[in-house]
């Protein structure tokens, strides 16, 4: 019980507890559509998820100064990939909340000469940009893992088998495998491969919404819930949490 206090009290888990309800009601409300006698309680799942989707933009009002403080940190990165994407990625995203506000202002009839429309697709093409930043770091420390997970086995081969031995050969060009390294460095790295499922589970939101890649509520519903879990798991956990 006290986890879950601890949880809720944060601002982000309340967040992730929000989205995960909103893409619950979508992807349930998508199965139940075309249901007969269930047109009531789609309507109140649809009802729940704008209500969701609402509260997440309120909750989302500071977090402008919070993507302006990441990216003053992370251009002081000492690594140059990770500080062009960690920074350009933050800088997205403080488009991106920028947008937001606005549609959000705009929902509430503080303003009403605001085209929807044309915000929102500004503010899908800033998340879009955001992921695809995101997701080039998350190549990287894979490919950095990998180098050290390959570089480890080798030198327990080495030891093992002597420099020498011809047997050696067989076993390092078998470790040498791309899917076996890549398993190895995932396993060994859960950080890395909950920021990459995450990120890949969003990108079909704002690609969807762009018109790259159509696809339907279910599928984006089912998408949106799988990095709704996993972003639960790493405020929970913030071992499992990405550091850069």
């Amino acid at each position: 019980m006290d986890s879950f206090v601890k949880f809720t009290n944060q601002s982000q888990g309340r967040d992730r507890l929000f989205r995960a309800t909103q893409y619950a009601c979508m992807l349930l409300s998508y199965v139940l559509e075309n249901k007969a006698g269930r047109e009531k309680v789609v309507m109140k799942l649809k009802r729940v998820e704008a209500n969701m989707s609402s509260g997440r933009k309120l909750f989302r009002l500071g977090n402008m100064v919070h993507a302006i403080e990441a990216s003053k940190a992370s251009i002081q990165l000492s690594d140059p990939f990770l500080c062009y994407c960690l920074t350009a990625a933050n800088l997205n995203r403080v488009l991106y909340f920028t947008c937001d506000t606005v549609l959000w202002v705009r929902s509430v009839d503080l303003v009403s000469n605001i085209n929807k429309e044309k915000w929102r697709h500004r503010a899908s093409q800033c998340y879009f940009y955001s992921l695809l930043l995101h997701l080039a770091r998350d190549v990287y420390v894979i490919v950095n893992c990998m180098e050290e997970e390959k570089k480890g086995k080798q030198k327990v081969a080495h030891c093992e088998n002597g420099p020498t031995l011809n047997s050696s050969h067989t076993l390092l060009k078998s470790l040498d495998n791309f899917l076996v390294i890549l398993y190895l460095s995932l396993k060994n790295h859960p950080p890395v491969l909950l920021d990459t499922l995450k990120n890949v589970c969003d990108l079909f939101s704002p690609l969807d919404r762009l018109g790259f890649y159509k696809t339907n509520p279910g599928f984006i519903g089912i998408c949106g819930l799988v990095s709704s879990i996993v972003g639960i798991m790493t405020v929970a956990n913030p071992q499992l949490r990405l550091k850069h």
